[in-house]
């Protein structure tokens, strides 16, 4: 067994090299502080390189009307009153210079004839707000991103899995972890730590995020920490994701497909959304469409594989080839399907955390001194629905701004003061595992797991259902004390899957408790048996651990901001 510790000194540790991790480590080398960060997957390859559709700011470029006060006005509406008008302010007014940002880096984005940024519709954005590069949007800032940082020559660690955060009295001292190659531990000695893993929709059986991502590791690392966890309940299933194969399931079918004039028909061949938005149809948005397609489905109307049909084939292939080129390419790559002849089997999909770990919303610090969250990792912009292409555009806002305060936060430190208990514990959390060598296998109790949320916690929840689900859990907790975790040839795999499996069950709990709370239908969060919106809701959820809820004000809306919210009409425009 490796426990041989490598230790590493830095004033700020990044854990995530995602967007949200990479900007903020690119503003922290700018500023001249010592970063270090470190990533369970190779940082060309994290979540952010799948984002298609684009980002968002108020450039006013195509629409001069646009304003940040109308982004943010898009944004409250949307999120069904429960997005934090203080975080959405400050994403708004942020964005125009997070997209300089990215210029200065060197940024591809489309353009207009005369060398403006192009920007399109998306969702329900009253103006065309949304700067892109192709349907590959998330895959060039991803780019631009490792390209800057490499450039500042930060140290990035691509094979480092967190297990712990280190904490005393309160005050963060770094982190803890081992290589997924060799085992080698970790000791990372920091004066502060940015959360930056992203969320939890792995938890789910159709995601889609890969096997080893949004498994809920930042949910974990920050309660077990001392930090809490905002609205987990609030999740966005997207409604097109494929059935097969197997090992693709959840995989997107981006919604430009809708928004270019696909078709949805249940196995009868009905135009089924007729049913629930007659006005806006395939163009409604992505919560309305997802719950749609969810009771066609289990009121018998689905495929035999439990699925709706989504049909672009009466378009003109030029259109097809043009504007769906990374569906029409993956459709081939997966199914050998071409999808300018054949309808696309979808369902929906979990898809983005909007709640997650509990920050306040002009530094994304947490209960825990020294301890920020940004990202898919953080709360407070999305509320109960996510306006399309809001979430990249938080990674460069919140990143620019973590990486300020983390650095004035390690500048301001007089000493640190470290545990010894503390770093004993993270050791002794591997060692038992690495030890354990009992009958259940870690990836079958992953798989019961994501089965429990998808019966019980899915698109649409009712109270039976939830305290299913929550004994469910009791059961596998029970379970998971007996696995057996056996590292080979190929690494560490078996222990990450470990610590996968942990995280995940703290997150399905946060989830179904706050679920359970949450007696109301509103955006994403769908209660068969508390139908309609209880304005009573109207709070953030905040779970601390099992069973310990509380309920959270929030501020008002500025009257600016409230007097242009409207509805928008999403005739012509891509869906979100």
């Amino acid at each position: 067994m490796n426990t041989a510790e490598r230790r590493i000194a830095t004033s700020v540790l990044v854990i995530g090299t995602g967007g949200s991790g990479l900007r903020a480590v690119i503003e922290l080398a700018e500023r001249g502080v010592d970063v270090v960060a470190v990533g369970k997957r190779p940082k060309a390859d994290t979540h952010t390189s799948l984002a298609a559709g684009g980002i968002n700011a108020a450039l006013a470029t195509v629409d001069p009307d646009d304003s940040w006060q109308q982004h943010a006005a898009d944004t409250l509406k949307e999120s069904y009153l429960l997005a934090n008008p203080h975080t959405v302010e400050i994403v708004t007014r942020g964005a125009a210079r997070g997209i300089e940002d990215l210029e200065r880096y060197g940024m591809p984005f489309a353009r207009e004839e005369d060398g403006r940024i192009s920007q399109r519709f998306f969702g329900a954005h009253t103006y065309r707000r949304t700067a892109f590069a192709g349907d590959y949007t998330g895959l060039e800032i991803q780019r631009t991103l490792i390209n800057r940082a490499a450039q500042l020559d930060v140290p990035v660690l691509d094979t480092v899995y967190i297990t712990k955060l280190l904490v005393r009295d309160n005050v963060i001292f770094g982190a803890y972890g081992f290589d997924l190659n060799d085992g080698t531990r970790y000791v990372i000695h920091a004066d502060a730590v940015i959360l930056a893993a992203g969320g939890h929709n792995r938890i789910w059986r159709r995601t889609s995020s890969r096997r080893d991502e949004n498994t809920g590791d930042s949910f974990r690392l920050a309660v077990e920490a001392g930090g809490r966890i905002r609205d987990p309940e609030l999740v966005q299933f997207h409604p097109s994701g494929l059935i097969e194969p197997e090992n693709a399931a959840g995989t997107l079918v981006s919604e430009a497909a809708r928004g270019e004039g696909g078709v949805l028909r249940n196995a009868l061949g009905e135009r089924f959304m007729e049913r629930y938005d007659p006005e806006r149809m395939e163009l409604s948005t992505r919560d309305r469409v997802a719950l749609a397609a969810y009771l066609e489905i289990k009121e018998g109307r689905g495929t035999p594989n439990g699925g709706v049909w989504l049909d672009v084939s009466h378009l003109p292939r030029e259109t097809i080839m043009q504007r769906l080129p990374r569906v029409y390419q993956t459709l081939l790559e997966l199914q050998m399907l071409d999808i300018t002849t054949t309808p696309i089997e979808i369902a929906p999909t979990a898809h983005y955390s909007m709640g997650g770990v509990w920050v306040r919303p002009e530094d994304h610090s947490t209960d825990v001194e020294g301890l920020y969250a940004i990202g898919e990792a953080s709360s407070g912009l999305h509320g109960a629905n996510r306006l399309g292409g809001n979430s990249l555009i938080e990674l460069l806002v919140f990143g620019r701004i973590v990486g300020e305060a983390a650095a004035a936060y390690s500048a301001g430190l007089e000493s640190q003061r470290r545990s010894a208990s503390a770093l004993d514990e993270a050791r002794a959390e591997v060692d038992v595992l690495l030890a354990s060598d009992g009958p259940e296998n870690v990836r079958s109790l992953q798989r019961v797991l994501r089965n429990t949320m998808t019966e019980h916690a899915g698109v649409v929840r009712d109270e039976a259902g939830l305290l299913a689900g929550l004994a469910e859990l009791d059961a596998l907790g029970e379970r998971m004390t007996k696995v057996g975790v056996h590292p080979d040839i190929a690494g560490f795999q078996d222990l990450a899957h470990a610590f996968d499996l942990k995280s995940a069950a703290l997150a399905a709990r946060a989830t179904i408790e706050a679920a359970i709370e949450r007696r109301e239908t509103r955006g994403c969060h769908n209660r068969s048996d508390f139908p309609t919106l209880d304005p009573s809701l109207q709070v953030n959820l905040v779970w601390s651990g099992p069973g310990v809820l509380t309920r959270e004000e929030l501020p008002p809306i500025p009257a600016e901001i409230s007097a242009l919210m409207r509805d928008v009409d999403t005739a012509g425009k891509l869906v979100e």
